[in-house]
């Protein structure tokens, strides 16, 4: 058994596939996730599970070094909560939010989270750890 870290077991194996460049994405509950994207629903009801603790979870398993968000995002909630885990996001990278919507099948899979914050969607590009 894991002694710390993710302890989904199909999120841990998707994160553990991860490799440079690859994209995943963290979104709400009404984000639309194509077909063709694996998804980890992880949402039990609206507000479970929330998207700052998802979040949070996978940026303590993983290298950023890029995130893609929608411009609409920004004044809201979920642009505070991105904007104050800055230093663990890389570069970022503004979008519309029909574009971000676009860039989802590029994804090796996607986190569904219980959130109902409008926006609360993000592409994390991944990096390397040297």
């Amino acid at each position: 058994m894991k002694r710390k870290g993710i302890a989904h077991a199909e999120l841990s194996r998707q994160i553990a596939l991860l490799g440079h460049a690859d994209r995943i994405v963290i979104g709400d509950l009404g984000l639309p996730v194509p077909r063709c994207v694996p998804v980890v629903d992880l949402a039990l009801m609206p507000g479970q599970l929330p998207f700052p603790v998802v979040l949070d979870a996978v940026l303590a398993e993983i290298v950023v070094e890029e995130h893609i968000i929608a411009r609409e995002s920004l004044p809201g909630q979920a642009g505070a909560w991105l904007g104050a885990r800055a230093a663990g996001l890389g570069r970022r990278v503004l979008t519309s939010h029909e574009e971000l919507k676009r860039m989802i099948t590029g994804a090796a899979f996607a986190i569904r989270t219980g959130e109902a914050t409008p926006y609360a969607n993000v592409i994390l590009q991944c990096g390397v750890p040297f």
